[in-house]
């Protein structure tokens, strides 16, 4: 599937980000501020962990040769970060090869003008050429996004560490600090923050979903490496950690009339009995956090993991296709799915098979291999057509529409999350190694001095 993606990346998209396998051509889009090849990038560690030695050959002569950082539009600080950021870092780190390291530091220089705000709080977009930084549009009131600023931490630490400037490190410990002094209402991080006042805006509260659930994850695997490393360190991370996951299952967590589990959204004081797909890689998330966890605690959010991770599953295969909705309701009588067309469409999305993956790791109870087989049948079956896999725009029938492209993220998380869930535990150990929100390994070491020192 890896090769067959790659291939025709290769052939109809080469330097583009993404393949529109239907048309045959390349997207380029407009978040990236002018750099290409975002799917060369996320592929990198897929393809030199699955031993694809030519293609990865191919993806980093592109890099050595024409990946261009001399660009000049406006780019989401967030995608870059954990697409081209976190794609290099592991590719560096797996590889040991500079040209992947100087690329990094100097594209990682390219975003440190988007923190140049009254708080340190980086606004969400930053033009490559000018420096000048904006918030989103569509943010409410010129506010910073939750899971775009707060999932920084991982890889800016990293370019601390293989760079020696200790500026990057210092950017986003401001962040932490930020937020531990800021007011959480029920003990729950809102979604928008002004990067001027430093003040949250309203109660508009998630589940973990797109806005809030990148920094819920990041949050939980910070938790995660700073426990494996070998000299334990700040402690102020793991309370805030525990005191996340408390609140979360006080407030969110919810049982349907079917038994199922699952974390609703939180809207200005009012609950919304609905879950995401962004939000299924929280099974994952808390079965990695439950193995720090004291011998009581584990054994509450193993099961919790496992409640979480099955409630996805039903979303699942409740369709016809075998593949889950953008988003799922429990209400009106029907649980784990929907009506609305707008949210029954499936863009190649890893979180599912995240949870898998962690969970097999983490229990190795077969039925989570099994689970993540049926996935990849569902994807041959619908998505893979004659030039690459598309999206499909309805899970529920079984002759749906394509959406003309391969994400750039199907090579870097689906694909390798599934790869993962059938290899042996010692590839990419979760002892050693902690996954960025794109899925970029990074490995385990001794960050968390950096993180204390800057």
């Amino acid at each position: 599937m890896m090769q067959f993606a790659w291939y025709n990346y290769k052939q109809f998209a080469l330097g583009k980000n993404e393949l529109r396998p239907v048309t045959k051509n390349g997207y380029t889009g407009g978040m990236f501020g002018g750099l290409g090849g975002a799917t060369i990038i996320d592929a990198l560690d897929t393809l030199y962990i699955m031993e694809l030695e030519d293609e990865f050959q191919e993806a980093k002569n592109w890099v050595e040769k024409s990946f261009d950082l001399d660009v000049k539009g406006d780019a989401s600080v967030f995608e870059v970060n954990i697409r081209y950021i976190g794609g290099l870092l592991s590719a560096y780190y797996l590889t040991g090869e500079e040209v992947f390291r100087e690329k990094v530091i100097r594209l990682g220089e390219k975003l440190l003008p988007a923190f140049n705000t009254p708080t340190g709080i980086p606004r969400g977009m930053v033009n490559f050429g000018s420096g000048v930084s904006r918030t989103w549009g569509w943010a409410s009131l010129g506010s910073s996004i939750l899971a775009e600023f707060g999932s920084l931490h991982l890889e800016f630490l990293h370019l601390t560490k293989i760079s020696g400037n200790p500026v990057f490190a210092r950017k986003v410990k401001n962040i932490r600090r930020v937020l531990n002094r800021t007011e959480k209402p029920k003990g729950l991080y809102p979604n928008f923050l002004s990067p001027v006042s430093g003040s949250w805006w309203a109660e508009h509260l998630r589940s973990g979903g797109g806005l809030g659930g990148s920094l819920q994850q990041i949050q939980i695997k910070g938790w995660s490496e700073l426990l494996m490393m070998a000299t334990r360190g700040d402690s102020s991370r793991i309370v805030a950690s525990l005191n996340c996951k408390t609140a979360i299952e006080t407030h969110l967590l919810q049982k349907s009339q079917e038994g199922l589990t699952y974390i609703a959204e939180w809207k200005g004081g009012v609950l919304d009995h609905k879950m995401g797909h962004l939000a299924c890689f929280s099974g994952g998330m808390i079965a990695l956090g439950a193995e720090d966890a004291e011998m009581g605690k584990r054994n509450h959010y193993m099961e919790l993991a496992a409640q979480i991770t099955k409630t996805c599953h039903e979303s699942y295969i409740r369709t016809e296709t075998k593949l889950g909705p953008e988003v799922f309701w429990f209400d009106f009588g029907s649980e784990a799915t929907t009506s609305s067309p707008s949210e029954s469409y499936y863009i190649l999305r890893p979180e599912v098979v995240e949870s898998y993956m962690y969970m097999w790791r983490l229990t190795h109870d077969p039925k989570y291999r099994q689970w993540g087989w049926e996935v990849v049948e569902a994807l041959e079956k619908y998505c893979r057509i004659e030039t690459g896999f598309s999206g499909i725009r309805n899970v529920y029938t079984t002759f749906p529409e394509h959406d003309n492209m391969q994400q750039s993220f199907f090579l870097a998380e689906t694909l390798k999350y599934l790869y993962l869930l059938f290899s042996e535990d010692d590839l990419l150990s979760l002892e050693d190694w902690v996954f960025n929100t794109e899925a970029h390994p990074l490995p385990v070491g001794h960050i968390h001095s950096l993180d204390r020192a800057h």
